[in-house]
């Protein structure tokens, strides 16, 4: 029939609109620690908490200082923990052991390590919160369509413990440090965390603290990396910042940088 023929109560059928292809990304994946949780300033209160248990004579004014030596990890154990080369609590001994010693505090060996962890851990467990950001950006990222999770290098029982804590909701842990039997910055992880997602890693963004494990590695696995550097987080042992000389971050065009959370979407483009 001729077009001009056609009855007027007849209309051409539209196609549905792919809203996946018009948002340009379909999953958000993000770390837990100085991410969505303010670990540092638990950590914080766990040093204080040894330093008046254990090492009594250390000043309180000296308290950064501890923070900063058990945050930078000077004997790389958390690194080598994350590699599967050490147990969790075998590299939080040595980190406590290595603690003690540059403040002359007395050994941490296997016999008093329990009394020490229940010290450190009972703090450290009492002061886990989110960030003010954290609600406000997974309630956006809910109402447009993006899925989101956690690729973690800690456990998966320990993170999911320390969201609900924390009070995130809405927030699976995908991948832990024990899922694969290592972690980030291997590709394999930020790989598993899509899979399970349900996402493309070309359409996943990865957030996280870090500009090497997980801005640069997230992106050289194919994702789009954003570091978040929030200020006043990261330390070394000399009171500095870790993150302005890092080897392995390069900015570039799958990797970003923010400071807060309240920023991500529009630099998602999203």
């Amino acid at each position: 029939m001729p077009a001009s023929d056609t009855p007027a109560s007849d209309t051409t059928a539209v196609a549905p609109v792919d809203t996946a292809s018009v948002r340009p990304l379909d999953g958000v994946l993000f770390d837990v620690d100085d991410t969505v949780v303010d670990t540092a300033g638990a950590f914080a209160e766990a040093v204080a908490a040894v330093r008046r248990a254990f090492l009594p004579d250390v000043p309180v004014e000296r308290e950064p200082e501890m923070l900063a030596i058990w945050r930078s990890d000077v004997g790389g154990r958390y690194r080598a923990y994350t590699r599967g080369e050490l147990g969790y609590d075998e590299q939080r001994r040595l980190r406590a052991d290595e603690l003690h010693a540059a403040f002359g505090g007395p050994r941490v060996d296997e016999a008093s390590y329990p009394v020490w962890l229940e010290v450190f851990w009972g703090a450290f467990e009492r002061a886990w919160r989110a960030f003010d950001d954290v609600a406000g950006v997974l309630k956006r990222l809910a109402d447009a369509g993006v899925a989101v999770g956690v690729v973690t290098n800690a456990s998966v029982e320990l993170q999911t413990s320390k969201l609900a804590t924390a009070q995130i909701e809405g927030l699976p842990v995908l991948v832990g440090v024990d899922t694969l039997g290592y972690g980030k910055p291997r590709p394999e992880v930020f790989w598993e965390g899509c899979r399970l997602l349900g996402t493309d890693p070309a359409r996943t963004a990865y957030v996280g603290d870090e500009p090497d494990i997980d801005a640069r590695a997230a992106a050289d696995a194919g994702l789009l990396g954003v570091w978040l550097e929030r200020p006043g987080v990261r330390f070394d042992a000399r009171g500095g910042g870790l993150h302005a000389g890092r080897p392995g971050f390069v900015p570039g065009s799958r990797v970003s940088r923010i400071t807060t959370l309240d920023t991500l979407l529009d630099t998602l483009g999203l």
